[in-house]
């Protein structure tokens, strides 16, 4: 049996404010989703089915520095002609204004939607207690250290039988174009955290009052959006990714 002054410290234990920093690395990316035109499509689609996709990639990161006519006389070009590249399939310029820049990559006028996150089966979660509440706050003991995410979740699962789920797609989805429409993704991959934010807690914290939001982007990755705890939605402090890479598609949307 627990002594009075055992009890005691106790209640000082799990009395707050309590301060945890949660942090979710992995490898994910940021995705830029924009409708094309036909046009463009018809264009661009037999370049990157025969050479990959260094062309296509080339022009969407270049246009922020180039007007749409000197897109035409671009001399790092590998497989293609610069001089061949029409107007309607410049979508990243308004060729409309000789005098403009394109858009960048990240904020194209043709976006309707936008990911940025880590890839669920790629992320790998730590919960580490702190002194405070303050980004360089001190570390004082860890709570999860550095577990595989979909592990994570499945084993709060386990814990109350699956009675409560602890994963949750977007309530109202993603924005995706209708059947037949044309379409342009492109890709950063990156590495490093996704997820960094610290929380206060009235008393220790209870892993089982969190809840991750996850849901497929437009390119089939599970994607992490965000996480709850309590109910309430846990304010991203931002990441610190390192690149690793460009990709780029387009292609005609079927469902």
């Amino acid at each position: 049996m627990a002594t009075s002054e055992e009890k005691k410290e106790l209640i000082e234990e799990l009395k707050g404010p309590h301060y945890y920093r949660i942090t979710v690395s992995g490898y994910g990316g940021e995705a830029s989703y924009m409708s094309v035109s036909k046009e463009a499509h018809d264009f661009w689609k037999p370049i990157c089915q025969e050479h990959g996709d260094s062309e296509l990639i080339h022009y969407i990161i270049n246009a922020e520095d180039q007007t749409a006519s000197e897109v035409n006389s671009d001399t790092e070009y590998e497989e293609i002609d610069a001089k061949d590249i029409p107007d309607n399939a410049k979508f990243m310029h308004d060729v409309t204004d000789p005098e403009s820049v394109g858009y960048n990559w990240y904020e194209p006028a043709s976006e309707y939607e936008h990911v940025w996150g880590v890839a669920s089966d790629n992320a790998y979660i730590t919960i580490e207690k702190v002194d405070s509440d303050e980004y360089s706050a001190k570390f004082l003991e860890d709570v999860v250290d550095h577990k595989d995410l979909n592990e994570f979740i499945n084993e709060l699962d386990e814990e109350v039988d699956y009675e409560i789920e602890h994963a949750e797609g977007l309530e109202n989805g993603l924005s995706t174009p209708a059947k037949g429409d044309y379409v342009c993704q492109m890709y950063s991959a990156e590495k490093g955290t996704f997820f960094d934010s610290v929380i206060t807690t009235p008393g220790l914290i209870d892993l089982q009052k969190l809840k991750f939001v996850i849901d497929e982007s437009l390119n089939g990755e599970d994607t992490l959006w965000s996480i709850e705890y309590d109910g309430e939605e846990i304010s991203n402090d931002g990441g610190d990714t390192n690149g690793k890479g460009y990709y780029a598609d387009i292609w005609q949307w079927q469902w």
